[in-house]
């Protein structure tokens, strides 16, 4: 659903190198935990040079906001190693060795105009400009 001017919130999944893999936009007062199955399932196939294409990453690091049994088990069924800090337990310190390239995308992401204040009333236009930013950092990323 459409929140209009709102708020919005850019959900991102990036490889070890801060690439993004899978961009999704969501209501600014939707949990971070919901978006997590939809950007996984939207990561796309990757070459690689020897066997199959592989269409899921080896492991997954997240903070806080994705400590969620549900979250952890569909993870393990798919195969998906994670490294998701525990509520109560886990200090954020530890996380922020992985966790700087995500901070980086999306100051990356920031740098845009048209993402930094939502301008766009339809969800799609806005997600699309995001996608166009994201295809902007893997330009430049991969020609330096």
């Amino acid at each position: 659903m459409d929140r209009g001017k709102k708020g919005s919130k850019i959900h991102l999944i990036t490889e070890r190198t801060g690439l993004p893999l899978s961009v999704g936009i969501s209501a600014a007062n939707l949990n971070d935990s919901q978006a997590l199955e939809p950007l996984v399932r939207g990561i796309p196939p990757v070459r690689s040079r020897r066997g199959p294409r592989r269409r899921k990453p080896a492991k997954l690091h997240g903070d806080k906001g994705y400590d969620y049994a549900h979250l952890r088990k569909w993870l393990r069924e798919r195969g998906i190693r994670h490294r998701l800090a525990r509520k109560g337990v886990e200090s954020s310190k530890r996380l922020g060795r992985h966790r700087w390239t995500i901070e980086r995308t999306m100051a990356w992401l920031a740098g845009c105009r048209r993402l930094h204040r939502r301008y766009e009333r339809k969800a799609e236009h806005f997600l699309a400009f995001a996608s166009i930013a994201c295809t902007l950092i893997c330009y430049r990323r991969l020609t330096n």
